[in-house]
């Protein structure tokens, strides 16, 4: 490998993700172990459901998506609380409804659908 080569089929053939999939890898499995428990109660409480904000049932109640946090900036746009809603609510609905008990499993299934959604899975 010459110091000139792209580095793209090396990380394709590592199986590793871009930096971009893999921040949303990340925070992707924050919101799963904050909606499990699993996680502390400060990032726990940026991660409300909406059929628990809500006292009437809504169409997307089945989807298991966040409550969205309004912003006045772009600043506010890249808050923990904005950044989770985002990334968690432009998952596929199987993979958020997933029941899946153990969380390296749901990072499997993300990684997956990550690394599909990346340049490297049309390679």
């Amino acid at each position: 490998m010459k110091v000139s080569d792209h580095i793209s089929p090396v990380l394709c053939q590592l199986h590793w993700l871009p930096v971009r999939q893999r921040m949303v890898s990340k925070i992707a499995t924050l919101v799963y172990q904050s909606l499990s428990s699993l996680a502390p109660g400060y990032l726990a409480d940026n991660c409300q459901l909406v059929t628990d904000a809500r006292e009437r049932l809504l169409h997307s109640a089945d989807t298991r998506t966040l409550t969205v946090h309004r912003t006045s900036s772009c600043f506010g746009d890249r808050t923990f609380a904005a950044a989770t809603t985002r990334v968690w609510n432009s998952l596929p609905a199987d993979l958020r409804n997933a029941e899946l008990s153990v969380v390296s499993r749901f990072r499997r299934s993300l990684k997956t659908f990550l690394f599909q959604q990346s340049d490297h899975g049309a390679l």
